[in-house]
């Protein structure tokens, strides 16, 4: 038995300059690699797509009244001086 498994340890394939990235390009055709984000839902029975309200990402935005930059960013840059 011990000499079975020292024969497949000793005759192992692995490439020379280690594993590729895993992609989509090398999976079969039913690969789906995805994102890595996590389901907002579940499928139902029939097929559908149901969004559970707990899985929702809620973003928390600050209060911006008052605030007095402006959401623009010129193409010129002007030089600053320092006083």
């Amino acid at each position: 038995m011990w000499q079975l498994l020292g024969a497949a340890l000793r005759y192992r394939r692995v490439p020379a300059k280690g594993f590729k990235r895993l992609t989509s390009k090398q999976g079969n055709k039913n690969y789906y690699k995805g994102k890595g984000v996590q389901s907002t839902g579940h499928h139902t029975k029939l097929g559908h797509y149901q969004v559970t309200e707990a899985k929702r990402p809620k973003y928390m935005v600050p209060d911006l009244t008052g605030f007095t930059l402006k959401p623009y960013i010129a193409w010129e840059e002007r030089p600053q001086t320092k006083p």
